[in-house]
């Protein structure tokens, strides 16, 4: 330990209390205010910065919105200006601050000099560190929400394709076997235009199952999923879709290839919807352990500046959340006129990469 001479370690201490972020005060034995550093100063308002200047006993009083403890968040029975003995080292404390409102702050209430009754109070602003709680916590029960979301979406759709649609299967073929039964004229033609009404119902929830969860997103991954939906988009509203894929069958974390495939298709149903254009482009591919996935159009665009976008915007907002959820960044270009281009980028570790992964 280096030796610190008496005159060095003081000169340390006045710096440390000159230029500390944390508020710091120094009390009597009757609650009043000896000394405060310019930190403390700064969250005080005028008034009761006034009333501890002319030594008003206890004006701490005036600003302090109560301490937690172990019943309630904020109380003042108990008080550690009126019992200091007990253990204040660590609390969480309450104060009207000048300009901020009640902010929370970490603090430390401790005798120094027991023999002329100098107590210290040191306080740090905890409103940063709440914020990031506050974050952490909701991209937490966001993940658990869409995951939730997606388990169901999946369960959903399992179930219309192994027993909605089989069964819808097996009404066909028995009402097919009416056609070669002596039956006249008309209840052929009825039976024929309801066989036409059951495979059209047949090939919407075919639809549905798809697009609640794909089953090949599931089991043969982002490539697989991509080209059955593209070519459904292409079947049934004529948007070409380019798709390159440069992934080589590579497989990802679930949650990261659900992200991908779900910010491409509401993308590309953007472009389809609003983007007045025959066909799109979309690229996914991996580069210095980046998955990227681009999409672009030539269509009408639109203003990103424009207080009220064509659509909800919920639709972007939504991609963007979901990027966030796998530490991924999302880049949104437009211009009115001149196309949109909206570009993923999702950090993937190597050993997170499954090469062939067979998902049950």
């Amino acid at each position: 330990m280096m030796d610190i001479k008496t005159n060095q370690l003081s000169e340390l201490l006045m710096k440390l209390y000159d230029n500390a972020a944390e508020a710091i005060f120094f009390f009597d034995r009757n609650g009043k205010v000896i000394a405060m550093n310019d930190a403390a100063q700064l969250i005080l308002n005028v008034d009761v910065l006034d009333r501890m200047m002319v030594g008003e006993a206890n004006a701490i009083c005036l600003t302090c919105k109560g301490y937690t403890n172990e019943q309630e968040l904020q109380t003042c029975l108990s008080c550690y200006m009126i019992n200091p003995k007990e253990d204040f080292t660590s609390f969480q404390v309450y104060l009207d601050t000048k300009g901020k409102g009640v902010i929370p702050y970490a603090a430390s209430y401790q005798t120094i000099d027991a023999e002329n009754g100098v107590r210290v109070f040191m306080l740090r602003d905890l409103t940063k560190q709440y914020k990031t709680q506050e974050s952490l916590n909701q991209k937490r029960m966001m993940k658990s929400v869409i995951k939730a979301q997606e388990d169901e979406r999946k369960r959903i759709s399992r179930e219309l394709h192994d027993s909605v649609a089989q069964e819808m299967l097996s009404s066909l073929v028995e009402l097919r076997v009416l056609k070669y039964m002596n039956i006249d004229e008309d209840v052929l033609k009825k039976v024929q235009q309801t066989e036409g009404s059951l495979m059209r119902l047949l090939d919407d929830i075919r639809h549905l199952s798809v697009e609640l969860r794909p089953a090949t997103l599931d089991d043969l991954g982002l490539e697989a999923a991509f080209r059955t939906h593209f070519k459904w988009i292409e079947k049934n509203y004529g948007l070409v879709v380019h798709f390159a894929a440069e992934l080589e069958s590579k497989r990802y974390e679930g949650e990261i290839e659900t992200v991908v495939y779900r910010i491409c298709q509401e993308a590309v149903f953007n472009a389809l919807k609003y983007a007045s254009t025959d066909d799109i482009d979309v690229r996914l591919f991996e580069e210095q352990g980046i998955l990227k996935l681009h999409v672009t159009d030539e269509g009408v665009g639109f203003d990103l500046n424009a207080v009220h976008p064509k659509g909800t915007g919920l639709g972007l907002y939504g991609m963007r959340e979901r990027a966030e959820l796998v530490e991924g960044q999302i880049t949104i270009d437009a211009e009115l006129g001149k196309g949109t281009a909206i570009r993923l980028e999702i950090p993937v570790k190597e050993e997170m990469a499954l090469e062939n992964h067979n998902r049950g």
